[in-house]
């Protein structure tokens, strides 16, 4: 008799789960391939959270995405940690390796790149400063990816301002670090602007810095995608702006994992995005 292959599975991880855009984007890739696999939402407690990851391997598991509250304690649990999710000081991606261990990585800068040049063409990181409002740990994820691609310089403000001071004192003197009440005036001149924050997002307080300084023809992406066009985006392309909403970086960040887990390098496209969008 001949033994069956393993159907792979893979999911992901959070507290709570049942809001996540990731198992509608993971099916419609698996039944694109015709790949016969899995992808499951798991809501995980904290105090569950090494137990589950020690388990899952065991049953099938080939890896995770990794959301809220979840992606700086994988860093003590994994076994092989990448540099750009040490250096962020969060993981969204598992691997569970055929030896074993549990190997952690960060896609969401790579997301977040591969987003903007998709969506803006034209975009040149390395031709002027970039202003990024937030300090979380999506913050870290594309100021890390902005100084690798050579943006020269990285304005950056946080309604906490310790936030935003100890990303700068981990990611040195390409960062400058302004106060949320003076955030307005980190956008003269710039050519990228990014809002790494909740403002805007469907129930919670809107994004309120001014725009007035903004630069006709700069960059302006928001990682909110919910609503796709925020307030945000709406005035940036009032102003001149080319807008990039956040949903392109949600499916960038995916396909890498994706690829690991299931074999095929997926594309993201249109009917990707509307998949996700009418899920």
């Amino acid at each position: 008799m001949t033994e069956l292959a393993k159907i792979p599975l893979a999911g992901v991880i959070g507290h709570p789960i049942a809001h996540s855009r990731s198992p509608a984007l993971h099916g419609f890739w698996l039944c694109r391939y015709g790949v016969k696999g899995h992808y499951i939402p798991m809501d995980v407690a904290p105090a569950d959270l090494e137990t589950t990851l020690r388990h899952l391997p065991k049953i099938g598991f080939v890896g995770l995405n990794v959301t809220l509250p979840h992606k700086e304690a994988i860093l003590k649990i994994a076994d092989v940690i990448t540099d750009r999710a040490a250096l962020i000081g969060a993981a969204n991606t598992l691997i569970f390796r055929k030896d074993g261990k549990i190997h952690a990585d960060n896609t969401d800068g790579a997301g977040f790149v591969a987003n903007l040049r998709q969506n803006a063409p034209h975009w040149a990181p390395s031709a002027g400063p970039a202003a990024v409002f937030g300090a979380g740990g999506a913050a870290r994820a594309v100021a890390a990816a902005l100084i690798e691609i050579g943006v020269p310089k990285i304005r950056i403000s946080n309604r906490s301002r310790p936030r935003a001071e100890a990303l700068r004192a981990d990611f040195g003197a390409k960062l400058v670090v302004y106060d949320w009440v003076q955030a307005a005036n980190m956008l003269e001149g710039v050519t990228t602007v990014i809002n790494t924050t909740s403002l805007g997002m469907a129930g919670k307080p809107e994004f309120r810095v001014p725009l007035d300084a903004l630069e006709p023809g700069a960059v302006v992406n928001d990682l909110v995608y919910n609503p796709l066009k925020t307030a945000f985006l709406a005035e940036a392309e009032q102003r001149g702006a080319t807008i990039v909403d956040g949903l392109g970086m949600l499916l960038h960040q995916a396909a890498p994992g994706f690829e690991r887990w299931f074999g095929p390098a997926p594309a993201v496209d249109e009917a990707t995005r509307q998949a996700v969008l009418s899920a």
